[in-house]
């Protein structure tokens, strides 16, 4: 199948082109920033982000959150099915 877009650069608010499941840890950063996080189930979501700064977003709804992220830590996290996009 031929992409039309493929040459394009791609910016912050162009689709993702990747993602990966994320499994929560209190120690290790992603091996890269999100663009955006989706999460599967709702819940409390604690990160780090791009930034540095350590954050809970409570009760967050299932669906796309425009976060740059570094870290989706275990201890704090209650939602699921969490995947990173970049």
């Amino acid at each position: 199948m031929v992409d039309i877009f493929e040459a394009r650069s791609s910016g912050l608010e162009s689709p993702g082109y990747h993602a990966a499941e994320i499994i929560p840890n209190d120690t290790g950063d992603l091996s890269f920033t999100s663009r955006a996080i989706y999460v599967g189930a709702p819940g409390d979501l604690h990160v780090t982000m791009a930034s540095g700064d350590a954050v809970t977003f409570a009760n967050v709804a299932a669906g796309f959150l425009p976060l740059r992220v570094l870290r989706v830590h275990s201890s704090g996290t209650t939602a699921s099915s969490i995947v990173a996009v970049w």
